[in-house]
């Protein structure tokens, strides 16, 4: 059994997510996915609108995915080590330090790292300024 394991932040969730984890899940045949705490989400980005609690369980119901457990570090390399991922889903929107990290890590645990298309046009930021930009109006 080939276990993939992804993470997402899943606020306001999209077609870019679901994108992401069916690409991932297409990788192996067990899809793990870590779904960022508010902590986690705010070492790079401002805390999510939706509650942590809300996102799990909403990630938790997709199709694709076998199982979502929480991500306390904006790195996913602990959950990586502590569920056996065979296969780390990273996204181009990552930093080349991360993606390196996790590339380093994956050679480490004898598995590997796949980078997976970030989708742009599709993100919780620009659904957000979208909302804002409406109020404004």
């Amino acid at each position: 059994m080939i276990r993939v394991y992804a993470y997402v932040c899943g606020d306001i969730l999209h077609y870019g997510h679901l994108r992401h984890l069916k690409n991932a899940k297409a990788l192996g045949d067990k899809l793990i996915v870590g779904v960022l705490t508010d902590e986690a989400v705010m070492e790079k980005k401002p805390r999510p609108v939706v509650s942590f609690t809300e996102r799990l369980a909403l990630i938790s119901e997709l199709g694709c995915v076998d199982l979502a457990i929480p991500q306390e570090d904006y790195a996913p390399h602990n959950n990586v080590k502590h569920v056996g991922a065979d296969i780390l889903a990273e996204s181009t929107s990552h930093s080349e330090k991360l993606l390196a990290y996790g590339k380093s890590l994956m050679k480490s645990l004898s598995g590997r790292m796949v980078v997976l298309p970030y989708y742009p046009e599709q993100s919780s930021t620009k659904i957000k300024e979208k909302i804002r930009r409406n109020e404004d109006e």
